[in-house]
C-alpha cells in the first residue's frame, strides 16, 4: 500500500474529503453545544426545584419566594446585554465566557447566608445562562444544514430538559439524606471541569466570522431589530413571546400545587406523575422537529400554541368532581401540555434564528428573554391578585392560558415561513448588509 497523496495546491482535497471534514465539524460542534445546554439546564433549575428548602433557610413564605423570583427576573436585562455581545464579539468567545461565569455564580449562591447576596448571584447566574443559551441556540441554526436545522433545535431543547430533570431527580435524594440544597450549587460549580474540553471542541461560527470580516457587526445596535426591514417580524414575535410567558408561567409553576392542594393527590403520586408524564412529554422535541420540517415552522407554532391551551384547561380546570381516577386525568393533561410546549419551542426557536441576519440573531433571542421575564412577572402577579376573586389559583392559571390562543393566531398571520430556506435568504442578509 502507498500513503495517500498529501493535499497541496496541485492536489486539492476531494469533494468526499471536504464532505467528511464538514460532517466531522458538525458532529463535534453539536456535541459541544448539547453538552453545554445540558449543564445550563441543570444550573438554572436548581432555584426552582429547591425553592421550598431555600424558603426555609431564608425564612420566606410563598409570597416571599414569589418576590425572590421576581427579583431574579431582572436577570433578563443582563441576558439582553450579553446576547447583544454574542453578535458583537462572537458566538464562541461569549458562550465560553458565560460558561466560565456559571460556576462563579453557583459558588456565590452556595455560600450566601444573606438573601440579598443570594439574589444577586442568582440574577447573575440567570443572566449568563440566558446569554449562553442564546448563543447555543443561534449556533445550532448556523452550523446545521437546512434540512437538519429544526432537528438540531430539538436536540438542544431535549438536552436542557434532561439537565433540569437531573436536578429534579437529585433534590429528593439530598433531602432524604439530610444534605443541604447548597450542595446542588456546588455540583453546578463543578461544571467548570468541562470548560477546557468545550474550548477545544467549539469552533467559532463561520457565518459570524464572515459577517465580522465585512464590518457589519460593528455598525449594528441592539435596537436594529426594529428597523423597517424587520419591524413586522420583531414586534410580532416580541408580542407573541410576551403573551406566551403570560400564558404558560402559571401552568409551569403551579402544576404540583394544583395536584396536591386542589385535587388532593399525594405528594408521592404527584411526583411520579411529574417524572413519568413529564418524561414522556420530551417526545414533543422530536415531534416538533418533524412537524417543523414537514409542514413548516409557522404551522407548527400555531397548532402547538393553540393545543397547549387545551392541555392547560384540561389539567387546571379538572378533574370533574367525584371523578374516579384523578391521577389518570392529570397525567393526561400534564403529558399533553408538555408535549405541546416542547414541540412549539423547537419550531419557535428555529423561526427566531432564521428570520434575522447574523449580526442580530443573538440580539433577538435576548429581546425574547427580556419580554418573557416581564410576562412571567405579570402572570405571577395576576395569579396572586385574582386567585381569591375568581375562586382559586387554578381557575386563574387556566384563564391566563387562553392568552396563548390569540398569540398563536397572530404568529400565523404575521410571520413569514422559513422552512427549506437558507439562513441568508430567510434573514434577508444581503438586503440588510446593503442598507447598513
Amino acid at each position: 500500500m502507498t500513503d495517500p497523496a498529501p493535499t497541496t495546491k496541485s492536489n486539492p482535497p476531494s469533494d468526499d474529503q471536504l464532505a467528511a471534514d464538514s460532517a466531522a465539524r458538525e458532529r463535534v460542534t453539536i456535541l459541544a453545544l448539547v453538552a453545554m445546554l445540558f449543564y445550563q439546564g441543570f444550573a438554572v433549575a436548581i432555584v426552582s426545584v429547591a425553592a421550598p428548602w431555600i424558603g426555609t433557610s431564608f425564612h420566606l413564605d410563598g409570597a416571599g419566594i414569589a418576590r425572590l423570583f421576581a427579583w431574579i427576573s431582572l436577570s433578563a436585562l443582563g441576558a439582553l446585554a450579553l446576547s447583544r455581545m454574542i453578535d458583537r464579539y462572537g458566538r464562541r468567545r461569549m458562550i465560553l465566557w458565560c460558561m466560565g461565569a456559571i460556576p462563579v455564580c453557583s459558588i456565590g449562591a452556595a455560600v450566601s447566608t444573606k438573601l440579598f447576596w443570594f439574589a444577586i448571584f442568582q440574577i447573575g447566574l440567570y443572566a449568563v445562562v440566558g446569554a449562553a443559551g442564546s448563543g447555543c441556540v443561534v449556533m445550532l441554526s448556523e452550523e446545521l444544514p437546512i434540512a437538519r436545522r429544526a432537528r438540531g433545535q430539538s436536540f438542544g431543547g431535549l438536552a436542557g430538559a434532561v439537565g433540569a430533570g437531573l436536578c429534579v431527580f437529585l433534590m429528593p435524594i439530598f433531602d432524604a439524606y439530610g444534605w443541604s440544597w447548597r450542595w446542588m450549587f456546588v455540583i453546578s460549580a463543578a461544571g467548570t471541569a468541562m470548560l477546557p474540553a468545550m474550548a477545544r471542541l467549539l469552533p467559532e461560527s463561520e457565518r459570524w466570522e464572515l459577517s465580522d470580516a465585512s464590518g457589519i457587526t460593528t455598525r449594528t445596535r441592539f435596537y436594529d431589530v426594529f428597523q423597517p426591514l424587520y419591524r413586522k417580524r420583531s414586534i410580532t414575535m416580541i408580542v407573541c413571546a410576551f403573551a406566551a410567558a403570560v400564558s404558560t408561567t402559571g401552568a409551569n409553576a403551579f402544576g404540583y400545587y394544583h395536584a396536591v392542594s386542589v385535587v388532593g393527590m399525594s405528594s408521592a403520586g404527584t411526583s411520579t406523575m411529574t417524572i413519568v408524564a413529564g418524561g414522556l412529554g420530551l417526545l414533543g422535541f422530536p415531534l416538533g422537529a418533524w412537524t417543523a420540517e414537514r409542514f413548516g415552522r409557522v404551522p407548527t407554532v400555531v397548532s402547538f400554541g393553540i393545543a397547549i391551551t387545551a392541555g392547560h384547561l384540561w389539567y387546571f380546570w379538572g378533574p370533574p368532581s367525584h371523578f374516579g381516577w384523578p391521577l389518570m386525568w392529570l397525567s393526561a393533561g400534564f403529558f399533553w401540555f408538555n408535549v405541546c410546549d416542547n414541540g412549539g419551542t423547537v419550531a419557535s426557536n428555529a423561526a427566531a434564528t432564521e428570520l434575522f441576519p447574523t449580526p442580530l440573531r443573538g440580539t433577538m433571542i435576548g429581546w425574547f428573554a427580556l419580554v418573557s421575564a416581564i410576562g412571567a412577572v405579570i402572570s405571577n402577579a395576576a395569579v396572586a391578585i385574582l386567585a381569591n376573586a375568581m375562586g382559586g389559583l387554578s381557575i386563574v392559571v387556566g384563564a391566563l392560558s387562553i392568552v396563548g390562543i390569540p398569540a398563536a393566531i397572530l404568529f400565523g398571520a404575521m410571520i413569514d415561513e422559513t422552512r427549506g430556506m437558507s439562513l441568508e435568504m430567510a434573514g434577508k442578509e444581503e438586503q440588510f448588509t446593503s442598507e447598513n
